[in-house]
């Protein structure tokens, strides 16, 4: 994705970025992106996308088949170590130690990148005050749920105070209540100055934190900018027909083809219908199924979602657990 004009110099910038593994799979296939210093960028996609891989790239983790990727303006290839000491990495496998208690886990973190005795100790204190665990500092980290842990592990790749943040999809396995918790710490920390490259699958997260984003699909690109720009590229309205165990096809029938109709999805027990002016189209929507006797059981209209862009991009939907089959 190219820089855009009004923003700040790149804390990212990556091109032709490229990944292949043994065997010839194609992990990530020519990827461009450019993060502006100070904001929250998602990388938007589902599992197996190349979003992990991307991020060990440019962690210097994993060294790249081909392209070139800066990290606070400082080459992956050429100079690993300056990237990891300007960095903060936390990923989506969480290593803490389970018999260290968080205050421990952060000493010991401050003392790898040189801070030690009472700056240590301060530090320490500072962090846990800052993603509120502080009351369980002196507890061993088995003890802490699975939103504890999140929140521990982000305090841990910020002890070095880490101009850009890597976030690789920091709220996956968490319950609702944690995940808004970590959406949290997320904006406290973002508002501190520090960029942050941040992982998902979740379309409410990328549409939460993210001023903009990227949608990745089998290695590549396929759609980017911010969440708002992206649905109004759409250009068109979602009408959700509930089907309560109709037909698809002779529901899809009787509606027809309607004026400013873009595309049909069959979905689970549903109809959704792409089209240029959803509100005006219900009208027109229950008088044909009216005419031909085809009962459904409800009929809404929505703006578009990240999940309606992705499937325009890539034909199927990001979430649900089955993937619908295109009608028209």
């Amino acid at each position: 994705m190219p820089a855009q004009s009004e923003m700040a110099p790149a804390a990212i910038e990556a091109r032709g970025l490229e990944r292949t593994f043994k065997g010839g799979v194609e992990a990530v296939r020519g990827i461009d992106l450019s993060v502006a210093a100070g904001e929250v960028f998602g990388f938007l996609g589902p599992n197996g996308a190349g979003k992990t891989t991307t991020v060990r790239m440019l962690c210097t983790l994993l060294p790249p088949t081909a392209g070139s990727a800066h990290v606070a303006g400082v080459d992956v290839l050429r100079d690993g170590a300056e990237v990891r000491r300007r960095i903060g990495v936390a990923l989506q496998e969480i290593g803490l130690d389970p018999i260290q208690t968080g205050r421990e886990l952060l000493e010991l973190q401050c003392g790898l990148y040189g801070i030690s005795g009472a700056d240590a100790r301060a530090r320490a204190e500072e962090l846990l005050e800052l993603v509120g665990i502080a009351d369980a500092a002196d507890r061993r980290t088995k003890t802490y749920s699975g939103g504890m842990k999140r929140r521990l592990d982000l305090a841990s790749a910020l002890v070095h105070s880490p101009e850009v943040l890597f976030l690789d999809e920091p709220t996956t396995g968490l319950d609702p209540a944690s995940r808004l918790t970590v959406w949290d710490e997320v904006r406290r920390i973002n508002a501190g100055g520090t960029t942050i490259f941040l992982t998902t699958q979740y379309m409410e997260e990328a549409d939460q934190l993210c001023r903009r984003l990227a949608i990745i699909d089998n290695g590549r690109i396929v759609a980017g900018g911010s969440p708002e720009e992206l649905k109004d590229r759409m250009g068109h309205d979602v009408v959700s027909v509930g089907l309560n165990g109709a037909d698809p096809a002779a529901t899809q029938a009787a509606i027809g083809e309607l004026p400013g109709l873009e595309r049909v999805m069959v979905e689970q027990d549903a109809l959704a219908l792409y089209v240029e002016d959803g509100p005006a189209s219900i009208a027109e929507i229950v008088r044909r199924l009216d005419r031909t006797g085809v009962s459904v059981g409800s009929i809404s209209v929505a703006r578009p979602t990240l999940d309606d862009v992705f499937l325009q991009a890539t034909g199927r939907r990001l979430e649900g657990d089955e993937e619908p089959a295109a009608a028209a």
